[in-house]
């Protein structure tokens, strides 16, 4: 899309691209990193200030405690964030579930890892929620082709702008635990919301050693 949008002089909707330079203290922030040397990898899994720094956004935020150590891992972004949890977690021959409309990148990111994705729709119609027996019906039938191995929940939903409710998200919750999957869940638009509330999937009861939560500075910013 961004090709054809380049080509025919359009307004390109398929990618955020901001149209704004960075503000000064990110760039002079920069510039005081390069002048003091600091150009070594970080280790693998992040420098321990800035996962320090994600600890107590989470806390202040959301009042859930995050281990920085063991609990948070940075990434080059959201995107490849979640194709490396489903490598992770997924095994070939496993299924994933998808709600659709979704972002572009979830199917191939099914695919990649081996897994067969399946798709639930979101009703237009109705808040763009989902059929919970749809979803049940989905989840069980699965049961006997190597059952559900994850879900990928993007919540405030791109591009449909819907922010799952608390209810729909304890639905979703019982449903992890009965048939024992993993929700990754896709929040970079946490702070993007046109109404409703924003509620983390992980702090929901049973659900922190099943859930892992994507974000990222980019769109919030």
């Amino acid at each position: 899309m961004t090709r054809l949008a380049n080509q025919h002089g359009a307004i390109n909707l398929a990618q955020g691209f901001p149209d704004f330079p960075a503000p000064e203290f990110i760039k002079e922030a920069a510039c005081e990193a390069i002048r003091a040397e600091i150009n070594q990898y970080a280790i693998t899994w992040g420098s321990l200030s800035l996962r320090r720094s994600l600890a107590r956004y989470y806390q202040r935020f959301y009042g859930f405690e995050v281990d920085p150590d063991r609990e948070i891992t940075v990434c080059c972004g959201a995107t490849e964030s979640m194709i490396s949890a489903l490598l992770g977690v997924v095994n070939p021959g496993q299924n994933v579930i998808i709600f659709e409309p979704f972002y572009e990148n979830y199917g191939p990111d099914a695919i990649i890892s081996g897994a067969t994705p399946h798709f639930v729709n979101l009703d237009p119609e109705n808040d763009f929620s989902f059929d919970p027996d749809e979803l049940r019906a989905l989840a069980a039938g699965l049961q006997g082709s190597g059952g559900v191995r994850a879900l990928i929940l993007n919540t405030p939903n791109n591009p449909t702008g819907k922010v799952f409710s608390i209810q729909e998200l304890e639905h979703l919750a019982r449903l992890a635990v009965e048939f024992d999957f993993y929700i990754l869940t896709d929040e970079i638009y946490e702070h993007i919301i046109y109404e409703g509330e924003h509620h983390l999937m992980a702090a929901l009861p049973g659900m922190r050693e099943r859930t892992i939560t994507i974000s990222g500075l980019s769109k919030t910013f």
